[in-house]
């Protein structure tokens, strides 16, 4: 297959995903293979949260649109236009072991692997073993020269070149470990931080809160951690985030939230709480479900020096451009394909290990 063959195939699965969205899920003519997959992959979708509890239609939904807003000609072309992949040769075959937090997290993976030519042999997480391999099919529906080149495995991984693998702090050190003699790339946990200063409007407060609550805060682009300054009032943003309040009516979120607030309220630590989210000052970056905390800081050339130093626990900065590399509130779930998880260069990686 020749790279715009491969890109055309992508191209035809943007066209299908972007038919599925919460509001208004319409069958398309001119779709290819909607015969076949448009009815399944829609009770695909409502099936999901039996598969994962916290995989509700709204945020599979989410997913699926975020992919096909991704998807298309404009943006792969722009993507693999900063590499040599015509002039490559790329005949390996990569292990895939992918995460479940939130719905095709390991697209992102799969997808490189095979616009790079290379074979993907994949070990789906538990928590997310339909929506992908569903798209498999059709991927192979539109060009069966995929077949070969897509596997997917329940037991031992063997028989692969190099490695991919996405898990905790835990699990990474046994990828380590079993994989030490592969080239890898193995990513652990991470998590993503807000700076603000007082001066965001409500409109941004309110952006904030999707980078929060998407996903129900499952995601290492979830902003888990505040860093407000001295004297902050956290009024204008709990009045911002209100709109969000609906997250407690979902059992999973709602057992948490009872659970860490009773666990923290136990450990006498001082807490702000509206009802649905609870905030906590804490140095850590990683909160627990349904809680965020929070951090004072003096000056900000010093918080940036820090977030700098702790690069390697962060995924994702957010504020109004009060820190270099930052992104726009609401802006941590829009991932473009040139935004790389760890910022390691997964194309990159995949044409020159051997």
């Amino acid at each position: 297959m020749t790279l715009e063959t491969k890109k055309s195939v992508f191209v035809e699965l943007g066209k299908f995903l972007n038919q599925f969205s919460e509001q208004d899920t319409i069958k398309k003519s001119g779709v290819l293979h909607n015969d076949l997959f448009f009815d399944d992959f829609e009770k695909l979708i409502h099936l999901s949260q039996s598969h994962n509890g916290w995989y509700t239609p709204e945020q599979v939904y989410f997913a699926l649109q975020s992919w096909a807003a991704a998807l298309t000609e404009e943006n792969i072309t722009k993507w693999l236009s900063a590499y040599s992949l015509d002039a490559a040769e790329n005949d390996k075959t990569v292990a895939l072991i992918l995460a479940g937090n939130i719905p095709l997290v390991g697209f992102h993976d799969f997808l490189s692997v095979l616009l790079t030519g290379n074979r993907a042999i994949i070990k789906t997480s538990s928590n997310d073993q339909h929506l992908l391999p569903f798209l498999a099919k059709y991927i192979i529906a539109v060009n069966p020269d995929f077949k070969d080149k897509i596997t997917f495995v329940e037991g031992k991984l063997e028989n692969f070149d190099t490695v991919i693998a996405t898990g905790s702090n835990n699990t990474a050190r046994y990828f380590e470990y079993y994989f030490k003699d592969k080239p890898s790339i193995i990513r652990k946990n991470r998590n993503s931080v807000a700076v603000l200063n007082g001066k965001e409007t409500k409109e941004q407060l309110e952006a904030l809160g999707e980078d929060i609550f998407r996903y129900f805060g499952l995601g290492c682009r979830n902003v888990s951690k505040l860093f407000v300054p001295k004297g902050y009032s956290f009024t204008a943003f709990f009045e911002a985030i209100f709109k969000y309040q609906d997250v407690i009516h979902y059992e999973k979120y709602a057992n948490n939230y009872d659970y860490n607030k009773a666990v923290f309220l136990m450990s006498n630590f001082k807490l702000l709480d509206n009802g649905f989210l609870t905030i906590k000052e804490d140095p850590s970056y990683a909160s627990p479900i349904s809680s965020v905390f929070y951090e004072f800081y003096d000056d900000i050339e010093e918080l940036e020096k820090r977030l700098q130093a702790d690069a390697e626990q962060i995924q994702c900065i957010v504020s109004n451009d009060l820190v270099k590399n930052s992104i726009s509130f609401g802006q941590t779930q829009n991932p473009q394909l040139w935004d790389y998880a760890d910022n390691v260069d997964t194309i990159t990686f995949l044409l020159t290990t051997k």
